[in-house]
């Protein structure tokens, strides 16, 4: 697939991502790309978050592509249900461990647990070994259970722009071979 035959939907996570973020960056590359918009970025709710997600989904024009970052990505696979289009591919970056009791702030936990079940689309996980939000392990056995390839982006924070990830080349090259390979 091409970026003009496709509705990319960025979903930031938790308070949003700000202008030197990747995905704000790429929104402003990505002719097609527009953001989810939640109405709470710092207290947000599952249902609102969710339904958000759903909405910007069930109203595309084109095929669906989400890019989701953090609490993003949780909130579009919790979102799943509520699709009445299908998504042609998912690329998420850096999930929380929205299981886990020592999450902060602790109401990110209502996002959890995630799905067991594949997903029904394909998709990408990318994980750090050092994400003060996510267990790598974690979050490699949630891509496994989903059927997501799986990279390793090593020692590398929350790959958001504090951890120095505003431009991120590397993500751009692997979303770009990603989008290649969908199938429309």
């Amino acid at each position: 697939m091409k970026v003009k035959d496709t509705d990319i939907l960025i979903v930031p996570g938790y308070t949003n991502s700000g202008p030197d973020h990747w995905q704000s960056r790429w929104q402003s590359k990505l002719s097609t790309a527009r953001r989810v918009e939640q109405a709470e970025w710092s207290k947000p709710v599952r249902e609102d978050w969710t339904a958000s997600v759903a909405k910007a989904v069930n109203e595309a024009e084109r095929p669906v592509v989400i890019v989701a970052h953090s609490l993003g990505v949780a909130a579009a696979v919790q979102a799943m249900p509520q699709f009445r289009k299908p998504v042609a591919g998912a690329f998420f970056v850096a999930p929380p461990d929205v299981a886990n009791p020592q999450i902060k702030p602790r109401h990110l936990m209502t996002f959890g647990p995630y799905p067991r079940e594949p997903l029904p689309f394909p998709s990408i996980v990318i994980a750090s070994r050092n994400d003060p939000f996510c267990a790598f392990d974690v979050a490699e056995d949630i891509a496994g259970a989903w059927g997501s390839l799986f990279i390793d982006a090593g020692e590398t924070g929350h790959l958001n722009a504090d951890s120095g990830f505003g431009p991120w080349p590397e993500g751009s090259m692997t979303f770009a071979k990603f989008l290649t390979d969908l199938k429309p």
